[in-house]
């Protein structure tokens, strides 16, 4: 479990995050939401370590990463598995050596242990015989999948997906969502997944916090999410059920 406690954080003198306390659990797809700039990034930078908030605790499994040194976050990082937006897979390696990178960089795994995992991790996520092939040659769900495959390989406690469907069909996202589901279930994971995607909230929001201008403005799942009286979450739910439509349709 993930607990964030009484964050604030601020640039420029500008409050971005107010007083935002929230627990993401384990076994569950926590999912952030929220209008652009309603600071669900910069909460996902403050629990990564990325950048470090003014005030309150970051919990993970009851060890407050503000207090710990250096050497102490590098082995919490160690545990946080990463889905980028983009996939951000390197161009110029590929499929299998992608998907060892951290291996490579974190584990003192044998390269035979390495291959090992990396061919697991892409099979898990459906993946089989396009080792060779670089990220060029591979369609935009694949390279999610190879992404995820990554993220996965040192089998993190805790995994961050930073709008996992962005430039997929509907099809290929809903499968992207099962993916992570599934995934959080079977290894018992805490997943925090950002998101505009409302096709995501309502299949796989198991624990949902609503942003609004820094402050967390709902909490609930996506059985209650339709059925809130709260008129901010009602108007980011129906406006971007309807631009998903919407562009459906073009």
């Amino acid at each position: 479990m993930i607990e964030v406690k009484h964050i604030n954080k601020s640039f420029n003198g500008v409050q971005i995050l107010h007083d935002v306390s929230f627990k993401f659990e384990t076994g569950k797809t926590n999912l952030i939401i929220g209008q652009s700039g309603s600071g669900k990034s910069v909460l996902t930078k403050c629990i990564v370590g990325l950048i470090e908030a003014e005030q309150g605790e970051i919990l993970f499994d009851g060890r407050n990463v503000v207090s710990l040194n250096r050497k102490e976050k590098k082995e919490i990082r160690k545990e946080i598995g990463m889905l980028f937006q983009g996939s951000a897979l390197f161009d110029s390696l590929t499929v299998e050596e992608n998907v060892m990178f951290p291996l490579k960089m974190f584990s003192k795994m044998s390269k035979k242990e390495m291959l090992e995992r990396a061919n697991f991790c892409l099979e898990r996520v459906g993946i089989v015989n396009k080792n060779n092939l670089f990220p060029s040659e591979t369609s935009g769900g694949m390279q999610k999948r190879i992404a995820i495959a990554r993220a996965i390989v040192m089998k993190p406690k805790y995994l961050f997906c930073d709008e996992p469907n962005s430039g997929l069909d509907p099809v290929t996202s809903m499968l992207i969502d099962e993916l992570i589901k599934e995934i959080t279930v079977e290894d018992d994971i805490t997943t925090i997944v950002i998101t505009h995607d409302m096709n995501s909230v309502l299949e796989i929001g198991d624990n949902i916090m609503f942003l609004n201008q820094g402050h967390n403005h709902w909490v609930g799942d996506k059985n209650s999410i339709l059925r809130t009286d709260n008129q901010a979450v009602n108007d980011f739910v129906y406006v971007s059920k309807f631009l998903k439509q919407f562009k459906n349709k073009l």
